[in-house]
C-alpha cells in the first residue's frame, strides 16, 4: 500500500527539522565537583587581609588602605568581576544569594562545603557591616572605576584612586540600602544554628539599614557625586522600588515580624510587585521577590499574598517551552539568552528561582496553570538542569563556561588577577600600565581562577576564549552565587525522574 503523500511529507519535513537541531554530547556531571570549584572562586575575589586557610594561594593580601580616605576601614569584601572595584549593590546582592543558596539547598550540601559556603556569606557580610557602621550613612564603593579601568593591574600593586563613596542622610539609596538589609536578614538565616550571635548582630543590622531605605527614598545614583562612580557599571537602571520589597520580604522571612509583612502587603501596588517584570538579578529583584513571597503563601494560606503567586507562577510559565506564554529567548543550543553581556547570570539567577519554586510547589502538592499545559515541580527542574548542564559542557561547543571544571574550559579570562603573573612569581611592582602586555597576550592566563564562570556566548551559542571581549570572558560573583545553590540541589539530585 503506499505512503499517502501528506504523510511523506510530513515524514520529510520532520526528519529535516531534526537534522537541523544542535547535536552535542549530554555528559555526566560531576555536580558536587562544580559545587566545590563554584564556591572556592569566591576567595580568588578577596580584598583585603587573606586568611591562613586560604585555598586558592597566587592572590595576596590587597586594598589594605581601603576606606582610609575617610578615617575608617573598609578593608574586605570582594572585587565584583575582573577588576579591582568594591562596589556594594552587586555585592549586596551577591551575598544575599549565597546566603539564599544555603537556606534554600544547605542541607543537602556536603558539611564541608556547606562551611565553605558560610565562610563565602562571612566575607561578603562582615564587608557589608563595616559599610553601614556609621549611622547615617552608607559607603556603597570603594574605588574610581574610571581609573581603575584604566589599568591592567594586580590588586596588590593598586596604586589608582581608591575614592570611597558615600550616601549620608537624607540622601536616597533605597537600591543599596534594601539589597543590604536582604543579605544581612538572608545571612542571619544562614548563619542561625552555627553562629547565633553573628545572626542576631546581622539581623539587627538589617532592621536599621531597611529603616535608611525605607526613610530616605530614591536610587544612590541619583546623588551627583556618586553617579559618576557608579554608572554606567551599577547604576540603578530598573528603580529602587523593587529593592524595598525585597528588603522587606527578606526581613519577613527571617523574624517573623507581622510589620514587614502588613509592608509588602500594603505597599506591593505603589511599588510596582505586581508590574510582573520578568527579571531577576543585581538589579532587578522582581521575579526573585515574587518566588519569596509566593513561599509564604503556598505554605501558609497567606490569600493577602496572592497577587506574588499570580506573578511567580507568571514567571514560570514565561520560561517553559510548551507554555502559550512563553517569551524567553533561548540560544539554538538551548541557554537562556538576554542581551546586554554577561549573560550567564541570567541562567544562574533563573535556574535558582526555577529549583526554589519547585521546592515550595512540591512540598505543598501544587503545579502552575500555564493555561494550555500544567506544570509541576518536576518540570521546572528539567528546566533549571538544561541550564546548569549547558554552562557545565552540554553545549553546542562542548565547552565548560566553569574555569576549571573538565578539560575544555576558558584559559583567558578577562581578569586582572589571573592574567597577570602572581606576586610570589614575579615580587617586581607592575604599575597601571604594565600589565597591558599580559592583557593583550595570546598566552592563556596564569593564575588559574578555579570555579569562575565567564559571561558566556553570544545569541548563537559562539564563543571565542579572548580575555579582550570581557562581555563574553569576565567572571562575576552574582554569576556564581545563584550557581551555588543550583549545583548544590543537582549534587544531592543528580537524576531527575
Amino acid at each position: 500500500m503506499p505512503i499517502p503523500r501528506i504523510v511523506f511529507l510530513v515524514f520529510l519535513f520532520t526528519f529535516f527539522f531534526f537534522l537541523r537541531l544542535p547535536r552535542f554530547e549530554s555528559a555526566n556531571h560531576d555536580y558536587a565537583d562544580a559545587l566545590s570549584k563554584c564556591i572556592m572562586f569566591f576567595e580568588g575575589q578577596r580584598s583585603g587581609f587573606l586568611p591562613n586557610d586560604q585555598r586558592i594561594t597566587w592572590p595576596a593580601n590587597s586594598g589594605l588602605s581601603d576606606g582610609s580616605q575617610r578615617s575608617v576601614d573598609l578593608t574586605g569584601g570582594y572585587y565584583d568581576a575582573g577588576d579591582n572595584v568594591k562596589f556594594g549593590f552587586p555585592m549586596a546582592f551577591t551575598t544575599t544569594m549565597l546566603a539564599w543558596s544555603v537556606i534554600e539547598f544547605g542541607d543537602s550540601m556536603p558539611a564541608t562545603e556547606r562551611r565553605n559556603a558560610l565562610a563565602a556569606i562571612r566575607w561578603g557580610a562582615d564587608y557589608l557591616l563595616k559599610t553601614v557602621s556609621h549611622p547615617g550613612r552608607i559607603f556603597v564603593q570603594v574605588g574610581d572605576p574610571i581609573v581603575d579601568h584604566n589599568c591592567w593591574e594586580r590588586p596588590e600593586d593598586m596604586d589608582t584612586a581608591r575614592t570611597v563613596y558615600t550616601v549620608e542622610a537624607p540622601n536616597p539609596a533605597s537600591d543599596v540600602a534594601g539589597e543590604t538589609a536582604a543579605a544581612f536578614a538572608a545571612s542571619s538565616m544562614a548563619f542561625r544554628s552555627s553562629d547565633p550571635g553573628y545572626s542576631e548582630t546581622l539581623l539587627r543590622n538589617a532592621v536599621s539599614v531597611f529603616q535608611y531605605a525605607d526613610n530616605y527614598r530614591g536610587a544612590y545614583s541619583d546623588n551627583a557625586d556618586i553617579r559618576d562612580g557608579a554608572c554606567p557599571f551599577y547604576c540603578d537602571f530598573d528603580g529602587y522600588q523593587d529593592e524595598l520589597l525585597w528588603g522587606a520580604a527578606w526581613l519577613r522571612r527571617a523574624s517573623k515580624d507581622d510589620s514587614y509583612l502588613n509592608y509588602i502587603e500594603n505597599n506591593g501596588k505603589t511599588l510596582g510587585a505586581e508590574d510582573n517584570i520578568n527579571e531577576f538579578g543585581w538589579d532587578n529583584k522582581h521575579a526573585g521577590l515574587n518566588v519569596l513571597v509566593s513561599k509564604e503563601y503556598l505554605e501558609g494560606n497567606m490569600y493577602s499574598l496572592q497577587s506574588y503567586k499570580v506573578s511567580a507562577d507568571s514567571f514560570m510559565c514565561t520560561l517553559i517551552p510548551e507554555s502559550s506564554s512563553s517569551h524567553i529567548e533561548y540560544t539554538p543550543g538551548g541557554l537562556i539568552y538576554k542581551p546586554g553581556g554577561s549573560n550567564l547570570q541570567h541562567a544562574t539567577s533563573i535556574a535558582f528561582l526555577l529549583l526554589s519554586y519547585a521546592n515550595y510547589l512540591a512540598g505543598t502538592s501544587q503545579s502552575v496553570d500555564c493555561g494550555n499545559v500544567s506544570v509541576g515541580p518536576s518540570s521546572l527542574r528539567r528546566q533549571a538542569k538544561r541550564q546548569i548542564d549547558y554552562i557545565l559542557g552540554d553545549n553546542p561547543l562542548t565547552i565548560s563556561y566553569m574555569v576549571g571544571y573538565s578539560n575544555h574550559y576558558p584559559h583567558k579570562i578577562h581578569h586582572r588577577g589571573s592574567s597577570l603573573p602572581a606576586i610570589k612569581d614575579h615580587p617586581e611592582f607592575i604599575p597601571c600600565k604594565g600589565g597591558s602586555v599580559y592583557f593583550n597576550s595570546s598566552d592563556p592566563n596564569p593564575n588559574v581562577l578555579v570555579g569562575a564562570v565567564v559571561g558566556g556566548p553570544g545569541e548563537d551559542d559562539s564563543y571565542d576564549d579572548d580575555r579582550v571581549d570581557f562581555r563574553k570572558s569576565e567572571p562575576t560573583t552574582y554569576i556564581n552565587a545563584p550557581l551555588v545553590g543550583a549545583l548544590a540541589y543537582f549534587a544531592a539530585n543528580p537524576d531527575l525522574s
